[in-house]
C-alpha cells in the first residue's frame, strides 16, 4: 500500500491579493531506491550497503523492491557527512540506534545525538590540529631527525606507548591546550 503526502500550493501574486491555484503537487510518502540515490547524491550500492548495515530503514513493495521513507535522506546526510569527518559506520550505526526506529526524529532527538558526539569530535579535532601542526615540516623532508621527525621510530622504540605513529597520536599537554583555545 503507497502513502501519498499531497500538498495544495497557493502563491500570492505580485499585482494585488489575487490568488492563484496551482495544481496539486503529490510527493510520494517513500522513495525508491532510485529516488533516494538521486535526491541523496549516493549511489544506490552504497545505499544497498547502509540499508545491510542498519543506516537507513527500508520496507519492501509487493514486489519486493526497497521503499524508504523521506526521513532516510536526512539519515543518508547525516552518515556521508560523519564520513567526511572520518566518523566509522560503526559509530554512525551506534548513534543512529539512539534515534526513534517508530517516527521521524525531531530536532530535540538530533540535540541528543549532537552533545554524545561532542567530545568525540573535539578528540578528533584535537588529533587533526596535531597531525597539522607537526607534520608540516616533515612531509617528504627525508630528515629522519630522532629530535624532529614525527614519524621516525627505529627499532619500534615506541612499542611501549601503543600502536601507530606516537608522536603524531599521543598529545602532549600545551598541543591539547593551545588547540581548544583556537578561535572557531
Amino acid at each position: 500500500m503507497s502513502t501519498t503526502l499531497q500538498l495544495k500550493v497557493k502563491f500570492k501574486s505580485s499585482r494585488g491579493s489575487e490568488r492563484h491555484n496551482l495544481a496539486d503537487v503529490t510527493l510520494p510518502a517513500s522513495l525508491t531506491i532510485g529516488e533516494l540515490s538521486a535526491r541523496s547524491g549516493v549511489p544506490a550500492s552504497a545505499l544497498r550497503y547502509y540499508d545491510r548495515l542498519g543506516l537507513i530503514p527500508a520496507d519492501r513493495s509487493a514486489g519486493n523492491q526497497r521503499r524508504y521513507p523521506r526521513s532516510a535522506l536526512r539519515r543518508v546526510a547525516f552518515v556521508r557527512v560523519a564520513q567526511r569527518v572520518g566518523v566509522t559506520l560503526d559509530e554512525v550505526a551506534d548513534a543512529l540506534a539512539t534515534l526513534p526506529a517508530d517516527r521521524t526524529p525531531t530536532k530535540a532527538d538530533w540535540q541528543r545525538l549532537s552533545r554524545v558526539w561532542h567530545e568525540r569530535l573535539d578528540e578528533r579535532i584535537d588529533m587533526l590540529v596535531r597531525l597539522r601542526d607537526r607534520l608540516s615540516g616533515c612531509i617528504g623532508c627525508g630528515c629522519l631527525s630522532m629530535k624532529s621527525c614525527q614519524l621516525y621510530n627505529p627499532s619500534d622504540q615506541l612499542a611501549s606507548h601503543g600502536t601507530g605513529p606516537r608522536r603524531v597520536l599521543e598529545a602532549d599537554e600545551p598541543t591539547r591546550r593551545a588547540a581548544r583555545r583556537r578561535p572557531g
